[in-house]
């Protein structure tokens, strides 16, 4: 077995099938998304070489900054809910009365396809009969907003959905990374008479740091890159409010044709993407480096 696998071209035939699948699947979209970003394109008839025109064009739409501003907004909030699910996390892992119950209703949100979510969300919103409103009606709340259709409240109330949806996903990485902190640690940190913020903070959190980091570059660069449910609940409406640049990007390639314009804007999220992974890696390594958590 071990001569097999020294083998440079035994290990090239396991390798092989699994690169041309990325290559197909993941590297040739990329080109060609940015090459019909140099086109103007309806997406059926004749392409159109116009090379940056595109692109140039990008950069003086307001449309594009307003909708890549809200993008970074849901990734700032799920960056911060981060803190949230962690915390859940500490909870259940401490061995409190009914944990494993608590845990399965928090995944099911993640049985549940965005569509479906979209929909349940959709009816809690209702400005006539949903749940929310029917709650603040009954407090006394007069004039409750029409949380979907007001342009100052649609980016916030799409937010809320978005953090049930993926509350199991990552409540269940935590919790995993947490089971596998050393049970000796924590019992001796008890002996010594740490109380149990002390043990999270001091003990726990930092043997996770590794997998905190990476959940952040997941909600960040996920979030860049939402599109599903904000499409349902509201199309980019109104009037733009809730435009991210995924939606702002299917619009213009779909809805209005301009399959070149669409693709400039898929390929600036994909570009966009890669900037914050790679600044976020080496704010990351830089704390590394401090000792910070």
């Amino acid at each position: 077995m071990k001569n097999v696998m020294s083998n440079k071209t035994v290990i090239a035939l396991y390798v092989l099938p699994a690169l041309l699948l990325i290559l197909v699947l993941v590297y040739v979209p990329i080109v060609l998304t940015g090459y019909y970003g140099l086109m103007d394109w309806d997406g059926i008839g004749k392409m159109k070489f116009i090379g940056l025109e595109n692109y140039i064009d990008l950069l003086k739409d307001k449309m594009f900054w307003s909708s890549t501003y809200h993008s970074f907004q849901l990734a700032i909030f799920s960056t911060i809910s981060l803190l949230l699910y962690l915390v859940i996390s500490l909870v259940l892992a401490s061995k409190i009365k009914g944990s494993d119950l608590l845990r399965k209703i928090y995944l099911i949100p993640m049985l549940l396809s965005s569509v479906a979510i979209a929909q349940l969300w959709l009816k809690i919103f209702d400005p006539n009969n949903g749940m929310i409103n029917s709650l603040l009606e009954m407090m006394g709340v007069e004039n409750a907003p029409v949380w979907l259709a007001d342009p100052n409240v649609v980016l916030y109330a799409i937010f809320i959905p978005i953090i049930w949806q993926y509350a199991g996903f990552y409540i269940i990485i935590y919790y995993a990374a947490l089971k596998n902190v050393p049970e000796e640690l924590v019992e001796a940190a008890r002996i010594d008479g740490a109380n149990p913020v002390q043990i999270a903070y001091k003990i726990k959190l930092p043997l996770i740091a590794g997998v905190f980091k990476v959940t952040i570059v997941l909600a960040i660069v996920g979030s860049l890159k939402y599109f599903d449910l904000i499409w349902v609940m509201t199309g980019g409406g109104p009037n733009g409010a809730s435009e991210v640049m995924a939606s702002y990007m299917y619009s213009e390639a779909f809805k209005s044709y301009n399959f070149g314009y669409g693709s400039a804007i898929g390929f600036a999220l994909l570009v966009i993407c890669l900037i914050m992974t790679w600044f976020i890696r080496k704010l990351t390594a830089a704390n590394d480096n401090n000792n910070q958590f």
